[in-house]
């Protein structure tokens, strides 16, 4: 069958360099390239659905509001210099 297809430049270029380190003409080279990517079936086969599973994490402490992450982070690295400095005495 006969049909204009555009290719990329890239692709062209890959395609006659396979053609001339192969010695098989342009065509023989595109069809090659076209039968292996089909048969490859990559296109058909369907993803496979990700499902999570939710996991506890423990309670919830309550001195701390989870609204304002800054504000844990700051406090949480407060506490960790202050132990910090209380185990270097």
């Amino acid at each position: 069958m006969r049909t204009t297809l555009t290719i990329d430049d890239d692709t062209f270029r890959k395609l006659k360099e396979i053609g001339h380190r192969t010695g098989q003409p342009f065509k023989a080279v595109v069809n090659e390239a076209l039968r292996a990517g089909i048969s490859h079936d990559r296109i058909a086969t369907p993803a496979r659905r990700f499902r999570t599973r939710p996991v506890s994490l423990g309670d919830l402490i309550a001195s701390y509001n989870l609204d304002k992450a800054l504000q844990l982070s700051d406090r949480l690295g407060d506490e960790e210099i202050a132990r910090n400095l209380l185990l270097r005495k």
